[in-house]
């Protein structure tokens, strides 16, 4: 659940990146980025609901 919380957070570092919202960085303003760091942070985000239920269920 850990990794999932850090690569939403990273995902959604780069899709602001993309968006030029972050700026100073070499990524910044570009489309490509957006849509990678978009992708990222829906991983990012099933990993840690995946962690929740199967934590979850083992308390059970």
């Amino acid at each position: 659940m850990v990794i999932g919380v850090l690569v939403l957070v990273l995902g959604g570092l780069w899709t602001l990146q993309g968006l030029d919202i972050l700026t100073d960085s070499k990524m910044s303003g570009k489309q490509p980025w957006t849509f990678v760091g978009a992708a990222l942070a829906l991983f990012g985000l099933i990993l840690v609901v995946y962690g929740e239920r199967t934590r979850a269920r083992a308390k059970r």
